[in-house]
């Protein structure tokens, strides 16, 4: 899958956003806090997904990584994905992590390991994300860069 065109989110702008992760009950309290970036994903049809990195430090999570129902199975939540990390990497990010309570399989299938949720990072582990947002029984993975 090519030919996304990546958009990055300014903080009035995450309507949209909001919308297709309560679509795909995906957590949708903290989307304006400080030290979240979020992006829009388009192809020439038009939008097909979101996603966003959250923290600072070479050890961060990745958020809301979501495509439009009508536009799944077909690869580009993969090619989404490795645009996400391209980004993370050009940032310094070493280690990218994540809760998913569905999206498992479609994670370690892109080189994601899953963990104990007690390993995570201070920093990974204060987020809203891990203390609120998530259940417990949520997976955690967890990627080197």
């Amino acid at each position: 899958m090519t030919g996304l065109r990546v958009t990055c989110l300014a903080p009035g702008e995450l309507d949209d956003l909001a919308g297709a992760l309560a679509a795909a009950k995906l957590p949708t309290a903290d989307l304006a806090e400080p030290g979240r970036a979020f992006v829009r994903f388009d192809d020439d049809a038009g939008l097909v997904g979101f996603g966003g990195i959250e923290g600072e430090g070479s050890d961060r999570l990745l958020r809301s990584l979501v495509v439009l129902a009508d536009r799944r199975g077909a690869g580009i939540g993969s090619a989404m994905l490795a645009l996400l990390e391209g980004e993370a990497r050009r940032l310094g990010v070493e280690r990218l992590h994540l809760l998913t309570n569905t999206a498992a399989p479609f994670f370690r299938v892109n080189g994601y390991a899953e963990d104990d949720r007690a390993a995570a990072p201070p920093a990974v582990a204060a987020s809203r994300e891990f203390t609120a947002l998530c259940p417990a029984s949520a997976s955690y993975l967890v990627k080197a860069l």
